[in-house]
Parts: C-alpha cells; sequence; structure tokens
C-alpha cells in the first residue's frame, strides 16, 4: 500500500483534501498501515502481538481492524470513528467506507464469520453489514442500512433489513439518498394500485348484477 496511491484513493474519496501533507492527518491512513504490521504478525501466529498494535491502533484512530481481517488496495475509511472491521472479513480494491460502519459477525459462529466485501463497493454511516455474506462489486450500501443477505453487484441497498432500492444510478463512490426509491413504499404504492384495480371490477361486476 504505497503513499502516493492511499493519496490518491483519500483525494478521491473526500473533497476536503487539499494537499498531502495533509492526508498524514488522516485516521484512515494510519489505521491502514498499523494492520498491516497487526497482520504481519497474525500470519506468524503472534498473536497476542498482532492484537496488541490492533488495539493501540484503536485507541489513537478511532478504527477497530481485527489482525486477521484482508484488505485489498487503497480503501479508504472517511472520518473513521467507530468503524469495526472482523477477523474473517475480506474487503477488495477501492472500497469506501464511512464512519460507524460495522463489518461484523452474527453470533459465536467458527469459521467464516463475516461479510467479503468486492471491489468499488461504498458503505454509508452507520451501516451494518454482517454474518458471512457477499456484497457485490460496485454496489451501495446506504446510511443506516442493516444487510443480512447477499448484496448483487451494483446494487444500492436502503433500510433494516436491507433491501434492493430503486432510483437512478448513483455515481461511482457516491450515493445519492436524495435519488433513490424507497423499497417498502414502492411495495406499498403497488399493492394500493392493486387494490383499488380490484374495487373497480368488483364495482363492474355488481353492477352488471344490478342490471
Amino acid at each position: 500500500m504505497g503513499f502516493i496511491s492511499q493519496y490518491k484513493a483519500i483525494k478521491r474519496g473526500d473533497p476536503a483534501v487539499k494537499s498531502p501533507l495533509e492526508v498524514l492527518l488522516y485516521p484512515s491512513l494510519w489505521a491502514l498501515y498499523n494492520h498491516r504490521i497487526a497482520n504481519f504478525f497474525y500470519k506468524i501466529r503472534l498473536f497476542s502481538l498482532a492484537r496488541l498494535v490492533s488495539q493501540w491502533s484503536r485507541f489513537t484512530t478511532g478504527i477497530e481492524i481485527h489482525p486477521g481481517a484482508t484488505i485489498g488496495k487503497r480503501l479508504f475509511i472517511d472520518h473513521g470513528m467507530g468503524v469495526v472491521i472482523g477477523e474473517t472479513c475480506e474487503i477488495g480494491d477501492d472500497v469506501l467506507i464511512y464512519q460507524g460502519v460495522t463489518l461484523g459477525g452474527t453470533g459465536k459462529d467458527t469459521g467464516k464469520r463475516h461479510p467479503t466485501i468486492g471491489n468499488g463497493v461504498l458503505i454509508g454511516s452507520g451501516a451494518k453489514v454482517l454474518g458471512p455474506i457477499l456484497v457485490g462489486n460496485r454496489s451501495k450500501i446506504g446510511a443506516g442500512s442493516v444487510v443480512i443477505h447477499n448484496v448483487p453487484e451494483a446494487a444500492t441497498i436502503v433500510g433494516i433489513p436491507g433491501r434492493v432500492a430503486g432510483g437512478k444510478p448513483c455515481e461511482p463512490h457516491r450515493l445519492e439518498h436524495g435519488a433513490l426509491d424507497d423499497p417498502i413504499k414502492s411495495e406499498l404504492e403497488s399493492l394500493n394500485a392493486q387494490i383499488s384495480e380490484l374495487k373497480a371490477r368488483i364495482e363492474g361486476l355488481e353492477k352488471k348484477e344490478e342490471k
């Protein structure tokens, strides 16, 4: 993970960046560098030392990444406070994560118990992605959503539990919540339309009987 590629990832994800020097103050940068060290110790089975590094990183950056997590290239965690990434989580390349996100498990299962995040995924503030599920490439998860099922590629997920939302497509690494359709609202509107159609048919049949 070179500094230049990480700078470009941060610059792409955060328009507030004014200079490469400013990037040195971003907690995301240091959390990822610390994770590389912790992950190295984890792989050679120095688990306590790996955990010590990760906990120090958590204390200094507010971002908790388990030493066993697998992280791809150019991940950017914007602001980062409260982000939790579990042990068996796998994150692809060019992923953008906002503050308060949890990539966690659903209980005390063993083995693969955390999500796999594809390439180019955006995860909004406060979202919870739970269990050994797959989040497809270029998908987007809205702020505050709770995702417990696989996510198709290039889908946008909103709500609790997370559902595929309609609306116009979002630009890469942007999630325009105001442009998304509420999937529950859409279902209710569809049901109301069907009820209105059925009522009209019943009224038509009743009129025929009266004649």
